[in-house]
């Protein structure tokens, strides 16, 4: 686990610093440090130790010889049953879903926050679990000497070849039918960030939805420094900044956007926005 948050420091600055750089990105931590945007006094790592309780807890139920195959079932039966995550089928657009001490609070996710807690539990208890970015609904992959299993977070359910490629027919259609691009594709592990880049874009829009500007603006914060050169991400964090009446910083954020997208199609039109706030700053 990373050192205490030194309590000067900002959520957001604590944010950069743990995704600085992608060698030993602390997934979980930054994951966590996400709902600081909701309480900024939350205890990051009193929620790392009491996710760590949890896997300690089944951890001490393994036996010191325990085969993966064997590791993996007992890794679900404690994570869906036992401890009872699921996803929220009654309130999947709930932005809690995508808060890591909510899910904890409640055992109630979508399938990426669900899927980086059992990830958690799962590496602590000696497996090698990754997440998977797939089209419309994140998922889970557990290596074993044998190959793969493909698991949905949401349901606990394991996922054989003939469901995953009926999951993708619909995204495959929306490309134009292309089925030679092989499923395996799909199947790559999700880097750190990218899992952190997803779950954030999911609460963008869900802010937008409910035009939230303020929370809006928070998670658009943490967005561009995750991917700084995401340019189109420092666009949308310039409007809604614009929005808040921050003309000043949005000005500059904007200014970046268009210095380094001069010819995209809504340059023209940003440019005079922009030429505007300028003017009555």
């Amino acid at each position: 686990m990373q050192l205490p948050l030194v309590h000067d420091v900002t959520p957001l600055a604590y944010f950069a610093s743990l995704v600085a750089s992608d060698e030993g990105f602390p997934l979980l931590e930054a994951a966590v440090a996400i709902a600081q945007d909701d309480d900024p006094a939350l205890d990051v790592q009193g929620v790392l130790a009491e996710i760590d309780g949890l896997a300690q807890r089944l951890k001490a139920r393994l036996p010191a010889d325990a085969a993966p195959l064997q590791r993996l079932r007992l890794l679900n039966r404690y994570f869906f049953n036992e401890l009872g995550f699921a996803g929220n089928v009654n309130d999947y657009h709930d932005r809690r879903n995508s808060l890591i001490p909510a899910v904890l609070a409640t055992r109630r996710g979508i399938p990426i926050s669900l899927a980086v807690l059992y990830q958690e539990i799962g590496t602590q208890a000696g497996l090698t679990v990754r997440g998977i970015s797939f089209p419309g609904h994140f998922l889970v992959k557990v290596s074993l000497p044998r190959g793969e299993v493909i698991i949905d977070p949401f349901s606990g359910q394991s996922l054989a070849r003939e469901e995953l490629e009926e999951r993708l027919a619909p995204f495959r259609r929306r490309l134009g039918g292309d089925d030679e691009m092989p499923l395996g594709l799909f199947l790559l592990a999700a880097t750190p960030r990218d899992t952190l880049a997803r779950m954030l874009r999911n609460l963008k829009e869900i802010h937008r939805a409910h035009a939230d500007w303020r929370r809006l603006e928070r998670v658009l914060a943490r967005l561009v420094i995750l991917l700084p050169e995401a340019w189109t991400e420092r666009r949308d964090h310039a409007l809604v900044l614009a929005e808040l009446g921050a003309r000043q910083e949005a000005a500059a954020a904007l200014s970046i956007y268009l210095s380094q997208c001069p010819d995209a199609d809504d340059a023209p039109t940003l440019a005079r926005h922009l030429a505007a706030w300028q003017a009555a700053s």
